[in-house]
């Protein structure tokens, strides 16, 4: 049977790149949730479809694919806002929990473990998940860090932009009524603020190793 490690935290925290790095050493898939609501979003952008449009949203969810989820066109402060609103539907956030839990079943037969990352794994998703991690950080350091993301991609971007939009995007993301975001009960804390991923890593990995 395959295990479920569940990384969950805020944006910019360091989910995705750690979640890779155990994906990449146990030979493992894994699947970042944040980029089935930013597909969705690149969507709504490109057509301009209404945020209230609830059947164009949906057909939008229906027909996302794998593939939707390596574009590069994913990674902007618009891309991030809309995300971060359509996330809060519950009707949304419904259809693509489907795609979400078959993730294991359909990505990981012949492995040993699937790693998924978003705001609510361990919470919603994956209540029962083997592992489950819960990264956090200072506010400002998350905002650097997803600078040097936006600058390497060959984005311009101000730090006091980013900043702002991380943390009314956090304010978003604690307060919505569906699947707020906050740490499974039995999950483990760790803050990232003056943590490289290396040591993250590490820190994870020995958890891992350790049941």
């Amino acid at each position: 049977m395959v295990m479920i490690i569940a990384i969950d935290g805020p944006a910019s925290v360091g989910k995705s790149t750690i979640a890779e790095k155990i994906s990449d050493y146990y030979n493992s898939p894994y699947l970042n949730s944040g980029k089935l609501y930013r597909a969705i979003a690149f969507q709504i952008k490109i057509k301009n479809i209404n945020l209230s449009n609830k059947q164009k949203i949906l057909r939008c969810a229906r027909a996302i694919k794998e593939i939707d989820l390596n574009s590069r066109e994913l990674y902007s402060s618009e891309i991030d806002k809309i995300a971060s609103k359509i996330s809060a539907k519950k009707y949304l956030r419904n259809q693509l929990m489907k795609f979400q839990k078959e993730y294991p079943k359909k990505y990981a037969k012949g492995n040993k473990y699937a790693i998924i990352e978003g705001r609510d794994i361990g919470t919603e998703i994956f209540p029962g998940a083997n592992y489950k991690f819960f990264l956090w950080a200072d506010a400002m350091i998350r905002a650097k860090r997803r600078c040097d993301q936006i600058l390497k991609k060959g984005g311009k971007v101000s730090l006091n932009y980013v900043y702002k939009e991380i943390v009314a995007r956090d304010l978003r993301d604690l307060n919505r009524k569906t699947a707020p975001l906050k740490p499974a009960v039995n999950s483990v804390l760790l803050d990232t603020s003056y943590l490289d991923i290396e040591q993250v890593f590490n820190a994870i990995n020995k958890i891992i190793k350790k049941r």
